[in-house]
């Protein structure tokens, strides 16, 4: 075994003493090292821990020469000669004091600073009316905030807090001066009299006021920094919207609006989403009166201006105005954290809302006062209406043109507000604005008490109900078919009697999950690419023609003849198709009534206010007619219902009609120049083809079609030759469609059954075969147009092959 070695022992310490001594520098302790020797570790010196770093001198590869330079140092003396004399005076020692040492000395010459002496007591004196001088904060927290100070603070080099600190100059005060009157004179005879000296002194300032409050810093006033508002300040390079109105030549003023308007126009359609202050820049000059903060007073704006600007916002608004409509943002949506460019979307979105919606404000305002501008806000609402039905505030627009056109009267802001109505209307592909606008109209219409213009109601049949419903009215029942025969046992009867559905399949709860989801994902898919719900459309549809059904049913039922009742027996006429079943036979006795009732006034001084309700009542007839026939040709086929009043009805207005003499004229009161009413020999021809078509029960009795047949060739002699050709042509088919009828064109003596009565109103009693059609032979003979002439001989020459 290896012998066990010995531990080594350390070396031993010196001792140290008990108390440090004071070393004087470049003196030697009593242990034999200096107080800076002993702490620097052992090895060998660092540069920078030096006082002095010696100079380089040459090495031996430099070829030096007796006075001390190389070839290189001579060559630079001779170059440059005596110039370079100023590197023998140099301080080699200071050039060699190291960066320890140049601190050391700055330190050791650095002034000593007395410290000021103030009236304020000793921190330890404390008087009985003495507050505390006390504090909670700790001596360790002051300790621990005392911080060494920097180099830069024990340079003696750097500007101290005080050397920063601008002069103080006094500042001049205005000067103020005071009247001392003179000392009293006492007089000879021992009396005082006040002199009248006066010295004018300067004001006196009192010792107490501190002397440092007349001094300021010298520095130049502060001026506030005012930043103008961008909708009428001078921004963007801009002169600002007041200074442009309140030009004094109005020309130039004018001119300057027109160049900053169509500046502001391009500089938006150009960017539209960084431009919201330049949208409310162009809107302030459709302003009446523009205020700022720079003037007291507002300024009165130039209708001529105003204009332009209200013009000019329609031309842009419908550039930039998005496809899709803005909805406000809920709580949620603005607490949630979206990215940079969606909020910059949304801000942009909420911004162009509130600046659209102050247009339509103040295109409103123009219209409720009537000022000049009323025509050309009703213009801009109208073709904002048309063009961005989609958008925003579209029931706010409809509200002012449906409430426009509420008058009795009729002109052309009537016109331009019905043809905006039809255009929304045969535009529309999903049914909510025709369905707003039906909405509107019944409500107008109920509380005005029916007493509006019969054109309004025209723009109803524009409605794409008749080719957009896919649904026709029931055949049998009001309500929707009943369900299938249910079962009572199995399965199904117990879900039905749990009160759950028995049409759709089982689904477990996974199951159902998924089908909620993608029902979610497809309503989104549908939104992001503008697709119609063909299912939503046809509700929507249904609704307004429940509405539109509720408003013809009002005016037909209200007791008194209003203008409207026209517009609502063409509409049922139009939409006949589409009407319940159930409400068939009340209808019938509706118009059964109206065509009973004569009309409410009568006038009986003047002819021609005679002959205006003469042609009302008879256009009146005419129409409910027709629109018993229209309503019967269809699914009211299946009903059994008698039409004979009808008919007989119309048998007896056609000697009326033929007295009238203007027959061809539009109906006196059509004020629109877009709905065309039908004329009276129009709805009378409607309603003979419909007696007569070959769906129409009864149509085929020889005795009716010639009854008809004769009372149109006796009124044909005083129609117009138009009307009176298409009564031609109208025989000349029911001649050819019945045979029986072609014994009535010879004149040749025949034996017949009786006598005809032409005074008869019943055609099945006039005895119509007991005459002939001499009223041909009398056109063919004497009618003044060749025309007529040539169709009564064609038609009296009639042979059927």
């Amino acid at each position: 075994m290896r012998p066990k070695s010995k531990k080594r022992a350390a070396p031993a310490v010196p001792a140290r003493p008990a108390k440090k001594q004071k070393v004087t520098p470049g003196q030697p302790s009593k242990h034999g090292l200096a107080k800076t020797d002993r702490s620097k570790p052992k090895g060998k010196e660092k540069a920078f821990e030096r006082d002095y770093i010696a100079i380089p001198g040459p090495t031996p590869d430099d070829n030096v020469h007796g006075d001390g330079l190389s070839e290189d140092n001579e060559a630079l003396l001779d170059e440059f000669g005596d110039t370079v004399n100023f590197l023998a005076a140099l301080d080699h020692q200071g050039i060699a004091r190291s960066k320890k040492e140049i601190e050391r000395l700055h330190r050791l010459h650095k002034p000593v600073r007395k410290s000021t002496v103030d009236d304020l007591p000793s921190v330890d004196v404390h008087d009985e009316d003495s507050e505390s001088w006390g504090t909670d904060i700790e001596d360790s927290d002051l300790e621990s905030e005392e911080q060494t100070p920097s180099p830069a603070e024990l340079d003696s080099d750097a500007e101290m807090p005080y050397e920063r600190i601008p002069r103080l100059h006094k500042v001049p005060e205005p000067e103020t001066r005071r009247n001392i009157p003179g000392l009293p004179i006492k007089l000879s005879d021992g009396r005082i009299q006040a002199s009248a000296k006066v010295t004018v002194a300067p004001a006196q300032i009192d010792d107490d006021e501190d002397t440092e409050s007349a001094f300021r810093p010298h520095s130049p006033p502060a001026v506030p920094l005012t930043v103008e508002d961008v909708a009428t300040g001078a921004r963007f390079g801009r002169s600002a919207v007041v200074d442009v109105i309140g030009n004094g030549s109005r020309k130039a003023r004018i001119q300057g609006a027109k160049d900053q308007i169509a500046n502001l126009c391009q500089d938006i359609i150009a960017d539209p989403e960084n431009s919201l202050g330049l949208l409310r820049r162009l809107h302030t000059f459709s302003l009446e009166t523009i205020t700022t903060q720079s003037r007291s007073e507002p300024v009165k704006n130039d209708p001529a201006i105003r204009k332009l600007a209200i013009l000019s916002q329609l031309a842009v608004f419908k550039d930039i105005i998005p496809g899709y409509r803005i909805r406000t943002l809920t709580d949620k949506e603005k607490a949630e954290k979206v990215s940079q460019m969606v909020a910059r979307t949304r801000e942009w979105e909420q911004g162009l809302v509130l600046v659209y919606q102050s247009y339509l404000r103040a295109l409103e305002a123009e219209l409720k006062v009537k000022s000049d501008l009323a025509d050309v806000a009703l213009k801009c609402m109208c073709t904002l209406a048309t063009d961005v039905t989609h958008f925003n505030f579209r029931g706010n627009l409809m509200a002012c043109i449906v409430a426009r056109l509420s008058k009795k009267t009729w002109d052309e802001s009537s016109d331009l507000c019905l043809n905006t109505l039809i255009n929304i209307f045969r535009n529309d592909l999903t049914g909510v604005p025709s369905l707003e606008a039906v909405q509107l109209l019944n409500r107008m219409v109920k509380e005005r008490h029916f007493n509006v213009h019969p054109d309004v109601l025209t723009c109803l049949l524009y409605l794409r109900l008749k080719s957009e419903l896919g649904v026709r009215a029931s055949d049998s029942r009001v309500d929707k078919e009943e369900k299938t025969e249910m079962n009572t046992k199995g399965k199904t009867a117990g879900r039905r009697n749990k009160g759950k559905s028995t049409e759709r399949p089982y689904l477990s709860k996974r199951a159902k999950k998924a089908v909620k989801e993608k029902k979610v994902i497809e309503r989104e898919v549908r939104e992001a690419e503008a697709e119609v719900d063909k299912e939503e459309r046809a509700r929507t549809h249904t609704e307004t023609l429940k509405l539109l059904f509720v408003l013809y049913f009002r005016i037909l039922k209200n007791p008194h003849r209003t203008p409207l009742l026209p517009a609502a027996l063409r509409g049922l006429s139009k939409y006949a198709h589409l009407v319940n079943i159930d409400f068939f036979q009340d209808l019938m006795q509706v118009l059964k009534n109206l065509i009973m009732r004569e009309s409410d006034v009568i006038d009986s001084d003047g002819k021609e206010s005679r002959s205006w309700h003469q042609n009302t009542d008879i256009q009146h007839r005419l129409l409910c007619i027709v629109t018993a026939f229209e309503l019967l040709s269809g699914q009211g086929e299946a009903l059994n219902i008698d039409l004979c009043d009808f008919v007989n009805h119309l048998y007896s207005i056609i000697l009326p009609i033929s007295e009238l003499l203007q027959i061809d004229d539009l109906p006196s009161t059509t004020g629109s120049r877009t709905a065309q009413q039908p004329t009276i020999p129009d709805m009378l021809f409607r309603a003979l083809t419909i007696v007569f078509s070959p769906r129409t029960a009864g149509s085929a009795l020889p005795w009716r079609s010639a009854a008809f047949a004769k009372r149109l060739l006796i009124a044909s002699l005083n129609w117009s030759p138009a009307v009176a050709l298409r009564a031609l042509d109208f025989v000349g088919s029911l001649v050819m469609k019945e045979p029986k009828l072609e014994t009535l064109l010879s004149t040749d003596d025949r034996q017949v059954d009786g006598v005809y009565l032409p005074e008869v109103e019943d055609p099945q009693l006039s005895l119509s075969f007991g005459t002939c059609f001499f009223e041909l032979l009398q056109l063919q003979q004497r009618h003044y147009d060749s025309r007529i002439r040539e169709s009564a001989r064609r038609l009296s020459s009639y042979t059927r092959t």
